[in-house]
């Protein structure tokens, strides 16, 4: 992978992103207290655009506080696990256990102990941003830690428990087809002989 660039150390992203040190997601002090209108360049870039290279941004912090550090060539699919169960710390979706008098209802009328977790569909958007941002910087395609395997069977793992859990079954959602045009009706019969 001698085509696949490393992360870029400099931080210019106004977002917020996580200090690996004390595990805390912090935003940007400067940009607090002096706000700075946008640069054209990054105003051009879509919603989806800035929210992955956020996320190319953060993964490649994690690489780097990771221990022993981590170059993105050596990074694998047991590695994005890591990262994905990482990240769970921030989440904010309660997930049931079992042994929880609420497992299975999606509305518990009461608080329980049971712990925060990344939403599966966010997990699952942010590894397409992921998978998507490594091979616009270089990498190949089979190559993509983010698409291994063990990612696609960690992803449908969380999607089953957490829809056990919460009690809310994920079904693909169908298409929807743009509507159809009426039928042109036959001319109507000559009645004039």
């Amino acid at each position: 992978m001698d085509s696949l660039h490393e992360f870029d150390t400099s931080n210019t992203d106004d977002g917020p992103s996580i200090d690996f040190s004390t595990n805390t997601i912090i935003t940007n002090p400067t940009t607090l207290a002096n706000p700075v209108p946008p640069s054209s360049s990054s105003s051009t870039l879509s919603r989806y655009e800035n929210q992955k290279r956020r996320d190319w941004n953060t993964f490649g912090q994690y690489l780097r506080n990771h221990r022993p550090p981590l170059s993105l060539s050596r990074c694998s699919g047991a590695h994005v696990l890591e990262f994905l169960r990482y990240l769970d710390q921030f989440g904010k979706t309660k997930v049931h256990t079992q042994l929880c008098p609420f497992f299975g209802h999606p509305n518990p009328p009461a608080p329980c102990p049971c712990p925060l977790r990344q939403a599966w569909g966010s997990l699952d958007a942010l590894i397409g941003r992921l998978r998507a941002a490594f091979e616009e910087h270089g990498g190949k395609p089979e190559a993509n830690p983010f698409g291994a395997r063990a990612v696609r069977l960690y992803l449908r793992e969380v999607r089953d428990s957490q829809s056990k859990a919460r009690g809310v079954s994920y079904e693909k959602k169908k298409r929807k087809r743009p509507p159809q045009p009426p039928a042109a009706l036959p001319p109507p019969p000559n009645t004039s002989q």
